[in-house]
């Protein structure tokens, strides 16, 4: 089918037809898509909130009225279905191919429940008078019509958790890299000294050289971190506390002791066969 001819017969239509306004125009380009995406397969099933939402109506009585009206003017053959469990079927008319016109007084004879057919076009199905109106009547149900639709469900939330999975991996990547420029900004900030200076700023706090030895070598080990985390800022000040805590008595521990064989022997002779 040739969508762009369709189009221009169907505004050609609504050139000439008084009784339609910007509602009814909104909600058949909303039908006019579910058939698009159906391959203009006749008929579709449509979901009452999923038109509502892409013709941009909030009333369900317009919603319901507007149907009805397209209906009874020969743009579309709708027939509602009551069960919750299956959806309303719309055939929408090939303009395409439509040669006759359709006159006013359709509209009236379809709000007086008339059954005959809307002048001028002809209806694709049969219609019933079972305990239905006119614009109530049931069609088989059909396998395959709300495939496109759950299709095109399911592809809106496989878009939606990418696009999440996509965004909290940003998020992730942007924290990392600004803890990382933190932690090379601060390293920057600071210049690790060498030997021959940390043994001259002992030799002028009159601290021995071999504490310089050690104080060099233990954060030099560990890169230069305090407390083995935070990057060093000024060596001097953590010379000045070394200095102080080994004038205290209480140096770095950067030495593992290992215990002597022996420490686990007792003189205690302890009776096993006595409750405790």
């Amino acid at each position: 089918m040739n969508y762009i001819k369709h189009l221009t017969a169907f505004f050609d239509k609504v050139i000439q037809e008084q009784s339609l306004n910007p509602t009814h125009i909104s909600l058949y380009i909303a039908l006019f898509q579910c058939w698009n995406c159906n391959r203009f397969r006749n008929p579709i099933s449509i979901n009452r909130d999923e038109i509502m939402q892409i013709s941009k109506i909030s009333s369900k009585a317009t919603y319901h009225k507007c149907l009805k009206n397209l209906h009874a003017l020969g743009y579309i053959n709708y027939q509602p279905s009551f069960n919750p469990f299956r959806g309303s079927h719309v055939i929408l008319i090939n303009f395409e191919q439509e040669q006759t016109t359709i006159t006013q007084d359709a509209t009236t004879s379809f709000f007086k429940q008339d059954n005959e057919t809307v002048a001028g076009q002809p209806l694709a199905l049969e219609q019933t008078n079972i305990g239905t109106g006119n614009e109530q009547a049931l069609v088989p149900s059909l396998n395959n019509t709300n495939s496109t639709n759950n299709r095109n469900g399911e592809n809106k939330i496989e878009k939606i958790k990418k696009s999440e999975k996509e965004y909290v991996e940003k998020k992730e990547i942007e924290t990392k890299t600004t803890e990382e420029k933190k932690f090379h900004k601060k390293r920057k900030a600071f210049t690790e000294p060498t030997i021959h200076e940390t043994v001259a700023y002992f030799k002028e706090q009159n601290h021995p050289e071999s504490e310089a030895h050690k104080f060099y070598n233990y954060f030099a080990s560990i890169g230069w971190l305090v407390g083995g985390k935070t990057p060093m800022v000024n060596w001097n000040a953590a010379a000045n506390s070394w200095i102080l805590n080994t004038q205290n008595g209480t140096t770095v521990q950067t030495t593992t002791t290992t215990p002597s064989p022996g420490n686990l022997k007792t003189a205690n002779q302890n009776k096993y066969d006595e409750p405790l």
